[in-house]
């Protein structure tokens, strides 16, 4: 039997942040060849490690071994200099270049740049492991899945035979998930060793030959894919036996608390995003949305939060529990809609670009939606400061405290839980939530299905936009599918399967 050949050996890798020890003792093997997967609770130290593979980072202490010799790695120069390219979560395009211009961005080569040449290349490399790309494309024009390709040839371009990738399913469609691990499983078997961080289970079962696990900084060990199950992994990651079932009590009480009718929504070039939607939102039940990447969900909720402008025959209307008054929010921007005594939260999709404020502490940031508190021109501070501590304690965030450290510093996930406990604890009636569990681990995002089936028994209409069809078919009472900004269909989530959700997602079948 043949030796096993290391491309990447980490030899008792640790990272501090000040107090904070982001990395301890890691000791961590990537075999030539081979995907592996990299496994971790939110704040557990998989980006902050590879980071340092990747040259962003560089350790305290520990040595790194590429294909077993001893290696600096003091900068992504020195990365790339050792075959080593990380394809990050947030993308580093240049929006009004090409791909071939953002892929040859930085280089240097003799001679004049010859763009026709490189072009030629890129198309080499798209043929070789089954890309589908236009090397003359603007990025502004490519989707999320292209501009995900620009970035891995971007890193093959310039010799890269390591490849990490950093929650790269993230946002694609289960079409183009499917179409990057095709892409990947090509790699491997032209000698490239892959390493994967992400948090869907059932996609590191599918594509990963080994996976390894980290806990709280910590290298737990690792396992072969074929012997791991998601139980297993998520034991192992979380360090105790975790219930991976969404309870979903029946609905009772059911009130008409949001009523949307004909909602048509234009972008700023006229086009239509949302094209005469309704539907009713009801007191004490979970309403799933489902669609597939850019049919109108995030046009949806904005549109009722008031970040959109809607057409005026259009109508949304939300029923005050205990009067029963019907407010119209139609024309109402956020504020607006608050000093209206409209009780609404909104959890939404870009958490630094509309939910959070990154320079900031948790506790400023929940300070942001309790600030009217303070009587005269005094802010009170103590009372945001607590519900930081109670939304740290109760979604277990990772942070040292929460008023110093900006919450840019805290990993995605955990910056993910600050924003989902904020909006819970406004006690709202109205509860709409954007890919709320995006970039969590299974652990916790079991924790926030809970949360909000806590908050469907406590009378609350809860607006849920998802992209597991698995859950949205556990969690949800109703789903409503959109597809090209119209609804073409709504259905009962405990009757329904996961093939009619699809075939409406696409509109093959439907009607309401």
């Amino acid at each position: 039997m043949e030796a096993v050949k290391n491309a990447v050996r980490m030899e008792g890798i640790t990272k501090h942040f000040g107090s904070v020890i982001a990395n301890r003792d890691i000791h961590l093997e990537l075999h030539e060849g081979e995907i592996l997967s990299l496994l971790g609770e939110n704040g557990s130290g998989k980006t902050t490690l590879m980071n340092m593979l990747s040259g962003i980072y560089y350790p305290d202490e520990g040595q790194i071994y590429i294909h077993d010799k001893p290696v600096n790695i003091r900068s992504p120069k020195d990365a790339f200099e050792n075959g080593i390219g990380m394809i990050h979560q947030h993308f580093k395009l240049v929006d009004v270049f090409t791909a071939t211009e953002n892929i040859i961005l930085g280089l240097k080569e003799e001679g004049m740049l010859n763009l026709k040449r490189a072009a030629k290349k890129i198309k080499e490399i798209s043929e070789r492991y089954g890309f589908e790309i236009d090397p003359n494309q603007k990025i502004y024009n490519m989707s999320v899945s292209q501009k995900q390709t620009v970035e891995i040839i971007k890193v093959l371009y310039r010799g890269a035979d390591i490849l990490i990738l950093d929650e790269p399913t993230a946002v694609l469609t289960p079409q183009e998930t499917e179409k990057l691990f095709k892409v990947m499983r090509n790699m491997q078997k032209d000698g490239k060793s892959l390493i994967i961080i992400t948090h869907k289970l059932h996609e590191v079962l599918e594509v990963s030959d080994r996976v390894a696990i980290l806990r709280k900084g910590e290298y737990i060990g690792d396992v072969l894919t074929k012997n791991a199950n998601q139980q297993s992994l998520t034991d192992m990651m979380v360090g105790r036996a975790v219930s991976l079932n969404i309870n979903r009590p029946q609905a009772e009480n059911l009130c008409p608390r949001l009523r949307v009718e004909h909602l048509t929504v234009k972008d700023v070039e006229g086009v239509k995003r949302l094209d005469d939607v309704s539907f009713t939102a009801n007191s004490g039940e979970i309403l799933g949305i489902a669609g597939i990447a850019g049919s109108g969900q995030r046009e949806l909720l904005e549109a009722i939060a008031g970040l959109q402008a809607s057409e005026p025959e259009s109508s949304i209307v939300y029923i005050d529990p205990q009067s029963g008054k019907e407010h119209k929010l139609n024309g109402m921007d956020p504020l607006k809609i608050i000093r209206s005594g409209v009780l609404l939260s909104f959890v939404p999709e870009d958490r630094f670009g509309m939910g959070l404020v990154g320079s900031m502490s948790i506790a400023d940031n929940v300070m942001l939606r309790s600030y009217r508190r303070g009587s005269g021109p005094f802010l009170d501070r103590k009372f945001p400061k607590t519900l930081a501590n109670r939304i740290v304690n109760d979604l277990e965030v990772v942070t040292p405290n929460v008023d110093q450290i900006p919450l840019r510093r805290l990993s995605g996930g955990n910056v993910q839980k600050v924003l989902v406990g904020r909006e819970i604890e406004q006690n709202p009636t109205v509860l709409m939530t954007a890919y709320a569990v995006r970039g969590l681990d299974i652990n916790t995002s079991y924790t926030i299905y809970n949360l909000l089936t806590e908050q469907k028994m406590k009378g609350v209409a809860v607006v849920y936009v998802g992209e597991d069809l698995d859950v949205l078919l556990e969690l949800c009472d109703r789903i409503l599918v959109l597809c090209g900004g119209k609804v073409s269909g709504i259905l009962d989530g405990r009757s329904v399967t996961k093939e009619q959700v699809g075939l409406l997602m696409t509109k093959v079948g439907g009607g309401v």
